[in-house]
């Protein structure tokens, strides 16, 4: 028994190196593959990998596009570059907050026309929707503005189709039902086709409620890019108007008109006494910058958002202060445009002599024309642009 274990380890000792050469041979091939053939790639997270890969490829694309391009040859070149990528970014910056707005606008389209048969009734797009304040006690005034720059019939129609202008005086209804008022309102309607109808009860302190129901019905009725509003006592010329908002059409959210900032009046025998002054800080105190209530222009995406929130949009006595107030908090660029507060003769005469026609011209001590019945022929023949000006106008 003692020899045959004593064989059994021997064995053993002799088997052991025959092992160690083994894996020292595996261990050489091991080495001489890996170099050969490189690292085994190391495990990485797909969505790195893809993120690298888009990073890799953006880099390469913008080395490609920046060897392509030919280096501008004088320094007018590199204007030019920068004035087009200026004007590239100003239509960027209109087309998100068009987009922005696009949803909120079919939303109020729906709510104010209703639909019929499942299908909403489809708008009309425009350029520029002009609305004229006036009121039923106005008819002469209204005819002044007929006679004077507003195109009338045929004329006005043609300058809807082919212009994008719409302008249609605005004004509400009676407190009563089948008034003689509304009457006569329909039957001045039959024979101009110029109005705008308002769900709205007519009243000089009701004229906050009044804009805000003329910009959400005129943004549910046409997709235009900018909404004017105008009182029947301006005159008005639409050539020089429709340029000065061309210039800013690819501005997103623009306030256009006369800027002022007027006294917060706490009297209450003032003629535009504000009952809310307290809420403007200490007796003496100035309102926020906003345009005069004669005429004013904003753009679509302000108009959208005057008919998307004007059931919580705050009224202030005054209807040039509440639309200000409606703006004061919001990214908007306020333009201040003095052509388009001209005064009447020699003011605009002298300026149109001059090769600076007006955009609006009326008394400021009357906050319009005075007597416009009877002055506004006299202020068109002597401050007008021509009747022709508006076909040719460029915007």
């Amino acid at each position: 028994m003692k020899t045959k274990n004593g064989g059994g380890a021997a064995a053993e000792r002799r088997l052991l190196p025959r092992w160690v050469l083994l894996c020292a041979f595996s261990f050489g091939l091991g080495v001489l593959f890996c170099d050969r053939f490189g690292a085994a790639p190391e495990w990485q997270n797909p969505v790195v990998a893809a993120a690298q890969r888009r990073r890799q490829e953006r880099e390469l694309a913008i080395s490609e596009d920046f060897v392509a391009k030919p280096k501008p040859a004088s320094d007018r070149d590199v204007m030019r570059e920068v004035a087009n990528t200026h004007e590239a970014i100003q239509y960027l910056d209109k087309t998100i907050a068009t987009l922005q707005m696009e949803l909120a606008a079919k939303r109020s389209t729906h709510e104010l026309l209703g639909s019929a048969n499942g299908m909403s009734q489809q708008r009309k797009k425009a350029f520029v929707v002009i609305g004229i304040n006036t009121a039923f006690s106005s008819a002469k005034r209204r005819d002044s503005v007929r006679q004077t720059w507003m195109p009338q019939g045929e004329k006005l129609k043609k300058l809807e189709d082919e212009k994008g202008i719409i302008i249609r005086f605005m004004i509400g209804h009676s407190a009563t039902s089948n008034n003689v008022l509304d009457k006569s309102i329909d039957d001045e309607d039959a024979i101009h086709h110029d109005f705008l109808r308002l769900d709205h009860v007519e009243g000089y302190h009701k004229l906050s409620a009044k804009t805000k129901i003329f910009f959400s019905t005129a943004v549910a009725l046409w997709d235009a890019d900018f909404y004017v509003k105008v009182d029947d006592d301006v005159h008005v010329n639409l050539g020089m108007l429709v340029t000065t908002l061309g210039r800013h059409n690819l501005k997103p959210r623009v306030y256009i008109g006369c800027m002022k900032s007027g006294p917060v009046l706490a009297d209450k025998n003032a003629k535009y006494h504000e009952p809310e002054y307290w809420k403007f800080g200490e007796d003496g105190n100035k309102y926020f910058r906003h345009a005069t209530g004669q005429i004013y222009a904003i753009s679509k995406d302000l108009a959208t958002y005057i008919s998307i929130n004007q059931p919580i949009l705050h009224r202030f006595a005054n209807e040039d202060v509440s639309l200000g107030a409606w703006f004061i908090g919001l990214d908007v660029e306020h333009i201040d445009d003095r052509d388009m507060c001209c005064g009447t003769p020699p003011d605009c005469e002298w300026k149109a002599q001059a090769g600076n026609v007006c955009v609006a011209s009326f008394d400021w001590k009357c906050s319009g024309v005075c007597n416009p019945v009877e002055r506004l022929k006299y202020v068109h023949s002597r401050c007008s642009e021509g009747d022709d000006a508006i076909w040719g106008a460029s915007f």
